[in-house]
């Protein structure tokens, strides 16, 4: 079944990676910053709420690196994404940048993997 929210179980992971992604801009570190938001987005991508934040978070990395690609890739799966979410269509694990086809299905990392079976 469909949810908006995220389970009160992977909101500290979900919370954390958010976090994270936002220390690492502040030492300016864009890439590890992503990195961060596209593991937010393996956690979150199944609850229409979540996965639409991460969505517009990577955005907002698009736009604060200048990458058109990721800009013109986000907006796209900011809408999607939502509505995927909401029926039970996304692809597990799929960690959301432009880099990479938005239905492919991807590896989950365990620790990640290990929150998600909880939920």
């Amino acid at each position: 079944m469909a949810t908006l929210f995220l389970p009160a179980v992977l909101r500290p992971p979900y919370y954390t990676e958010l976090a994270a992604a936002r220390a690492a801009y502040l030492r300016q570190e864009p890439a590890m910053a992503f990195h961060h938001l596209e593991r937010a987005h393996v956690l979150g991508q199944r609850w229409a709420f979540p996965h639409t934040q991460v969505h517009l978070l990577m955005l907002r990395h698009g736009l604060r690196i200048g990458s058109v690609r990721e800009v013109l890739g986000q907006i796209p799966r900011v809408m999607l994404g939502f509505l995927g979410s909401l029926v039970g269509r996304v692809p597990i694990g799929n960690t959301g940048g432009a880099n990479v086809p938005a239905e492919q299905p991807m590896p989950i990392p365990a620790d990640l993997e290990a929150w998600l079976r909880l939920a």
